[in-house]
């Protein structure tokens, strides 16, 4: 099983997330901090991107009191469709397992149709295309992102869009 491993607030970018599969990632690793109020999100973030990736995730968050944060636990294994396969609570050093298939998230990443995230990404519409067009049975390729464009050939451009919707300075 190929595994890689997206540390804490990194986890909260779906970029990073699709690069660790097109990588070839089938498990990622999340260790992570967080604390109230961010608990449904948290969890929401795991699921999303374990099936948007189609792959699975094991997250290790921590739990109690730090003296200063209350971390709300809830460490889990997450399927590549997205379900929780195991969960702890809020105890702390709680222990979870699942069973993973390697032969079954290979089988899913190369048969499956409509849950078959990486796949209809770069090749979108291939079912149209198909039908219309036999010598075309790819679908289209070409990233249609004007931002993600922008990112790869001009970042500072990007860093200005993205201060144009939030804010010009950093802070906390």
């Amino acid at each position: 099983m190929k595994v890689s491993m997206i540390i804490c607030d990194d986890g909260n970018y779906p970029e990073i997330w699709r690069d660790c599969a097109m990588r070839g990632a089938e498990l990622v690793i999340r260790p992570q901090g967080y604390m109230y109020p961010a608990k449904e999100q948290q969890i929401q973030v795991s699921k999303t991107m374990a099936w948007c990736n189609q792959v699975y995730v094991a997250v290790a968050n921590a739990s109690g009191f730090d003296g200063v944060y209350t971390y709300f636990g809830h460490s889990a294994v997450i399927g590549a469709d997205g379900r929780t396969l195991g969960e702890c609570g809020t105890e702390d050093n709680g222990i979870q397992y699942a069973q993973l298939s390697i032969s079954g998230i290979r089988d899913a990443r190369a048969n499956d149709q409509s849950q078959n995230q990486i796949f209809k990404l770069l090749h979108r519409g291939y079912t149209g295309v198909v039908a219309n067009n036999p010598k075309d049975d790819k679908g289209e390729a070409e990233c249609p992102f004007e931002f993600y464009q922008t990112w790869v050939n001009d970042p500072k451009e990007a860093q200005r869009m993205a201060e144009r919707i939030t804010r010009s300075t950093i802070g906390v």
